[in-house]
């Protein structure tokens, strides 16, 4: 299963490499990043070449959980950013990345939305019990750091076993945001930053920031890269005011 599940990541990297920030033939780092990232890290990597333009970054988006799982079984990462600690701790217990790379480079907060031309409103999440919806859109908690924050914030309201059988898990926020989009749910929960990658979603509240722990983006350079001081001048970028603005701009927040 190990041997089948890297090909699988391969077969991933050949698709993304055709994606990569490509900037010459010098170094080439593999950054595995959160899918909530998709939007902005593409302006972010464009950002970096600017300062190192030898550098190739290769991009392979995913649900935090499973791109752990890819670096737990041997896939050639460089970098790891994880939308939750819960990942990125699992991988230092492991000692599969360097503690002292690893750092917070930026933060979300949880939203709830639905279609554009969708007339559903919701005054508090303690009512999702009694309202009349057919399906709502979570992440995969096991897996999804997204749906983790939304499990926790509906168990810290009563009502996440309650609302069992209309749960929609989803694969990554990403796929959240798309059922939202298309209607095939009634509602969603995504971050913040989703709300400026799609204009056929609108936000019907921000969930309370008191029901889940802070959502803390981690970053770290994997312990099995060949490019360490690379990884780590990428690392040090995110933290720079110039990402921070990209960032910012891109719905996330320092």
């Amino acid at each position: 299963m190990k041997y089948i599940q890297l090909l699988l990541f391969a077969a991933v990297m050949v698709l993304v490499s055709g994606c990569s920030q490509n900037s010459g033939d010098g170094e080439k780092i593999l950054v595995s990043a959160a899918a909530s990232m998709s939007g902005v890290l593409s302006e972010l990597t464009r950002a970096f070449n600017e300062e190192y333009p030898n550098t190739t970054l290769t991009l392979n988006y995913g649900a935090s959980g499973k791109l752990a799982q890819q670096i737990e079984q041997g896939a050639p990462v460089d970098v790891f950013l994880s939308a939750n600690q819960r990942w990125m701790d699992s991988l230092e217990e492991k000692d599969m990345i360097d503690p002292k790379t690893r750092v917070n480079f930026t933060q979300n907060k949880l939203v709830l939305i639905t279609a554009k031309d969708s007339n559903i409103k919701v005054d508090s999440l303690e009512n999702l019990a009694s309202m009349n919806l057919n399906q709502i859109a979570v992440g995969n908690p096991k897996s999804v750091p997204a749906g983790s924050y939304t499990k926790q914030a509906l168990t810290s309201v009563g009502v996440w076993n309650t609302l069992d059988e209309k749960l929609v898990h989803a694969k990554d926020v990403r796929q959240v945001l798309t059922y939202a989009e298309s209607g095939n749910t009634d509602i969603g929960f995504v971050y913040a930053s989703d709300l400026e990658r799609s204009e056929l979603v609108e936000e019907i509240m921000m969930v309370d920031q008191s029901l889940y722990e802070t959502i803390k983006y981690p970053a770290a350079v994997i312990s099995s890269s060949e490019h360490k001081e690379k990884a780590k001048a990428f690392i040090e970028f995110l933290k720079s005011d110039k990402a921070q603005s990209i960032l910012k701009k891109y719905g996330f927040s320092g």
